[in-house]
């Protein structure tokens, strides 16, 4: 344990002192002799002086012999061992004077230490505590008035530490509450490049761990590249700049609204960038159905409408006089008629499923069973292509879902796969487990999808080919409507394709407990 201040203090001290007291006893034993023999020189001279002036004050008429014999009886002879007798006494006396010296020093000593140099001590720790951030500690010194100023002093330092940094704390955590929490994706990088503030809403936005991000460069994240420009615009401009940002994550386009600005510290000392970003997909996208809808909806339901009425007058022109013409032209009508329908059904399933509320009715489902009733459904239509099953179920699979929307899902797929896949090859289906997850895959040989287009599929009326889907009586809605239903399930989906080669959607659904 490290020695107190008061005690390094008072051990030194107190050995000077003894040290000092032990060679003053030395030096007055050595100097003894010499100052009785003194002593008792001046002395006897003196008493010569005074037994002279006697005689002479009284006219006494001596010899000078009888005057020199007379004189002689004042002089004092000291032997040895009167001397040694003298000086044993008086070391007793010195050691007795100089221990009780020493004994009193050290006790003045040791109180002045702590009335004065403990107190310091105490405030010392204190301050030191405090120095290492815990402003907690307190100082407990009692002593003279300047201590005890000090010591409140320090103490007053202290509660006001205490209550800046319980406020700085209370305010960090606001902060990185609203940080967090935020709707918008917050990033803030440093004049060297290295992300230093990261939310929880750009990890998620753009798939990222935040090990992965914490402390690296922004270019060494794999960010799209849309936004390491606009970054490095803002680094290079110093100013603050916005740009809506068209990008593709996890195979889907999104927009997102973002705003960059410098930060500057004091003295204008520029820190580093800040960059907010908003997604907007969502209005984008709605802005994009309230442009398109009227155009799409319009030239979708134009060739039907178009073919309907056409036939229609030239039946009522008088070809319905001709049986062979009329028939053939009601067939025409019958057909477009489907397809219109279809279309509506389509538009309004598919309004229905994007309406706010909608839900699933979530059971234990096997997906067997499920693809068993779609392959029923789809036989037809493969057949007229002269086309293959090829079913690969290794063992049932449960998930939770709603087992006719789970049809509806897996028809639209197949049907995709039929339309877009040429006639005598093979729709291949798969079903198996993958983590959590319990997932259906559906593979063609037809003409595959390109790598730019895959982000779009799953957009209302949007066709890989608009030409074959249309002809084929395809309404350019299935796609969406199963994105939907899937995300509905809180399932994903994912699509692997191979331009002229073929494409596999993959459907993962939560697996069931039971």
């Amino acid at each position: 344990m490290k020695k107190s201040m008061s005690n390094r203090l008072f051990f030194p001290f107190v050995f000077l002192v003894g040290f000092i007291l032990a060679v003053l006893g030395f030096v007055i034993g050595q100097l003894f002799p010499f100052f009785i023999n003194t002593y008792i020189v001046e002395n006897t001279d003196e008493a010569k002086q005074e037994m002279l002036q006697i005689i002479e004050d009284r006219d006494i008429q001596l010899s000078e012999p009888d005057k020199q014999e007379l004189l002689e009886t004042y002089d004092l002879r000291l032997d040895e061992e009167f001397i040694a007798t003298l000086k044993t006494k008086l070391a007793f006396v010195l050691l007795f004077l100089l221990s009780l010296s020493f004994i009193l020093i050290s006790l003045v000593t040791k109180k002045m230490l702590q009335n004065f140099v403990e107190p310091i001590e105490n405030v010392t720790r204190t301050a030191r505590e405090l120095a290492i951030g815990n402003y907690r500690a307190r100082a407990f010194a009692t002593g003279p008035k300047t201590i005890v100023e000090l010591r409140n002093s320090i103490n007053i330092l202290a509660r006001n530490l205490q209550d800046i940094t319980k406020t700085r704390e209370i305010e960090e955590e606001r902060l990185k509450t609203l940080i967090e929490n935020m709707g918008s994706a917050l990033m803030m990088i440093d004049r060297g490049g290295s992300i230093s503030i990261v939310n929880r809403s750009f990890i998620e936005s753009f798939g990222l761990d935040i090990n992965e991000v914490s402390g690296k460069n922004f270019l060494s994240v794999n960010l799209p590249v849309e936004l390491e420009k606009f970054i490095d615009y803002v680094f290079l401009t110093e100013l603050p700049y916005q740009k809506q940002l068209q990008m593709e994550l996890q195979q889907e386009i999104t927009y997102k609204f973002a705003y960059g600005a410098p930060v500057v510290g004091e003295h204008g000392r520029w820190l580093g960038v800040v960059i907010v970003m908003h997604d907007v997909s969502e209005l984008v996208r709605l802005e994009q159905i309230r442009k398109d809808f009227v155009a799409n909806v319009s030239h979708e339901l134009r060739t039907p409408i178009t073919s309907i009425k056409g036939f229609t007058e030239t039946l009522l022109d008088g070809a319905y006089k001709d049986e062979n013409m009329a028939l053939s032209f009601l067939e025409i009508i019958n057909n477009e008629s489907n397809r219109l329908q279809m279309l509506i059904q389509d538009l309004l399933e598919l309004s229905k499923i994007e309406q706010h509320g909608f839900s699933v009715d979530i059971i234990p489902t096997s997906l067997q069973e499920v693809l068993v009733r779609v392959v029923n459904l789809t036989n037809q239509r493969k057949e007229e292509k002269n086309m293959r099953f090829s079913v690969d179920i290794a063992r049932d699979v449960k998930v939770q879902g709603d087992a006719n929307r789970l049809i509806q899902i897996f028809t639209n797929l197949i049907y995709n796969a039929i339309l877009y896949s040429p006639e005598e090859t093979t729709i291949s289906i798969r079903v198996m487990e993958q983590g959590e997850f319990g997932v259906v895959e559906v593979s063609d040989e037809g003409v595959g999808i390109q790598k730019n287009e895959i982000p779009r599929i799953f957009e209302r009326f949007y066709r890989v080919d608009r030409a074959r889907s249309r002809n084929s009586g395809g309404t350019g809605l299935g796609l969406a409507i199963v994105k939907h239903l899937v995300e509905a399930h809180q399932g994903k989906v994912q699509v692997e394709s191979e331009f002229g080669k073929g494409t596999t959607f993959r459907i993962l659904l939560p697996l069931s407990s039971s």
